[in-house]
């Protein structure tokens, strides 16, 4: 031990620098694919604004209870919201429930891909369609041979480690997992995807190839919010850098000021109301 250090080991485990595990990523575009005004989930809670650009990786940062991931399952439907006003490619949407941002364009990988993401009971190629449903499916009912080709794309495309498309996914690893998930979504063809703790659980190969797969998301102009709880991540994947606290937006950092410490500060702060 005394004769590595961290990043000596990551080199090791990965064949690669770790500077490598945070691609940059320049394909950021003035046009907004997200807008939030307003957004208050609760009549008397703090109102949040907020704006991903296409082609912009947005990191969100907080602690545990801060209500980064209540904002996003109230963005994508899953939670009602008080008041505010959501806007994709600039267009109002109005999101009654996660049906209705699948249809305008929203994608979004929860924190628990196991109780959330997928259905471990079920093989690679259910879980590869539970998104997109009616891509497969004739007359309401699923087409055996364009579920398989949708499976056998998913696994090809992202490089899912599997036996088979007939594999159920609760014994895949944590990282082939998400590849699953992250593969499910994209099939939907979203202009947004929230990413909620995108890396968390899985070995430092898979991450990086996450974090690959962000980077070309973004490049094709796709604009990302990630959460995560994970102070590198958030530094080194991020265009900028949102802190919520106490289910308010507290602070913003661009990619160039952004550091684990000013982060960190940014996060643990008392403002009189509480951490």
């Amino acid at each position: 031990m005394a004769d590595t250090d961290h990043d000596q080991l990551v080199n090791m485990m990965v064949g690669r620098n770790i500077d490598a595990m945070y691609p940059r990523n320049d394909n950021q575009r003035p046009e907004p694919a997200l807008e939030i005004r307003g957004l208050r989930r609760h009549a008397r809670g703090p109102a949040i604004d907020l704006t991903v650009h296409a082609g912009e990786i947005v990191g969100l940062a907080g602690l545990v209870g801060a209500g980064r991931s209540e904002l996003a399952q109230a963005v994508f439907g899953i939670d009602p919201f008080a008041a505010g006003e959501i806007f994709v490619d600039g267009v109002p949407v109005a999101i009654g429930g996660p049906r209705d941002a699948i249809a305008c364009g929203i994608g979004y990988i929860p924190e628990d891909r196991g109780l959330q993401g997928l259905v471990r009971e079920m093989d690679v190629t259910a879980n590869a369609s539970l998104a997109v449903l009616e891509q497969v499916s004739r007359l309401q009912v699923i087409v055996p041979a364009r579920e398989d080709a949708l499976a056998a794309d998913v696994i090809a495309r992202f490089g899912v480690r599997t036996p088979s498309a007939r594999q159920l996914v609760g014994r895949l690893s944590g990282g082939n997992q998400q590849k699953i998930v992250i593969g499910k979504w994209l099939a939907a063809r979203p202009k947004v995807l929230i990413m909620d703790e995108p890396t968390r659980g899985i070995d430092i190969g898979a991450k990086r190839e996450i974090h690959t797969l962000m980077v070309e998301l973004a490049a094709a102009g796709m604009g990302i919010l990630m959460i995560s709880s994970e102070l590198p991540e958030i530094v080194g994947m991020s265009n900028r850098v949102l802190v919520m606290r106490g289910d308010a937006l507290v602070a913003e950092f661009a990619a160039a000021d952004a550091t684990e410490e000013k982060v960190g500060a940014a996060m643990m702060a008392e403002d009189g109301g509480g951490a």
